[in-house]
């Protein structure tokens, strides 16, 4: 997943476009959501994660793309309280990822509206991002198969994008074992760098789905 700029991820700004999606999903703004996988409970966001946040998003590992750094307690906590504020205004936005093995935290999973990148828009994207210490075992394509699953079939999008830079080699393998296909090459509007938009369709999720009864 590739997130905006810091001046624009981490800073207000109530300007964010109008999807499809938004004005579908008006009827989750009163709903607590929940999604369980085998190993993972995705849900919403509370106050009280910050802490644990904080510890995740502080190691550089998890932020080197874009950001080249980890995140200090103060970008953790806006961060939070944008995720917060989305789960209210537009009734979903990436979900805290819990391991349900140990109750930690280790990081978010799920959809967001990539405004970063406005020759995407309407589209949706999906993204995640997870403690190392959770790499390597499958859990984001495990919490993102969920994830695509309540775009489709809850928000009834027509198709969902992810983003990353090309040497994010472990994103782009999630994005081809979710389906995605590659769809084309661009630049980053404001940093200038280059980036890969990979897209699924709901159609191909459909067929994927039934092939695979």
């Amino acid at each position: 997943m590739h997130p905006p700029t810091p001046e624009s991820a981490l800073k207000a700004d109530d300007a964010t476009a109008t999807s499809l999606a938004t004005r579908r999903a008006w009827q989750y703004r009163s709903m607590a959501t929940e999604i369980l996988t085998p190993r993972l409970r995705l849900r919403d966001w509370r106050v009280d994660d910050l802490e644990s946040l904080a510890e995740v998003f502080a190691k550089p590992e998890v932020w080197h793309f874009p950001f080249r750094r980890g995140f200090s307690r103060s970008e953790t906590e806006t961060f939070l309280l944008r995720r917060i504020a989305e789960q209210g205004s537009r009734g979903w936005t990436t979900w805290a990822a819990e391991d349900r093995g140990t109750g930690g935290l280790i990081g978010y999973i799920g959809l967001t509206e990539p405004n970063f990148l406005p020759e995407v828009m309407p589209s949706v994207e999906i993204g995640w991002r997870l403690d190392p210490l959770a790499w390597g075992r499958g859990l984001a394509t495990e919490g993102a198969k969920a994830a695509l699953a309540f775009g489709f079939e809850d928000l009834r999008l027509g198709d969902v994008v992810s983003i990353c830079e090309p040497d994010n080699v472990s994103s782009s393998r999630v994005m081809e074992r979710l389906g995605m296909q590659f769809d084309r090459a661009t630049v980053d509007p404001v940093r200038g760098v280059p980036l890969s938009i990979y897209r699924l369709e709901r159609a191909e999720w459909e067929t994927s789905l039934a092939l695979a009864k």
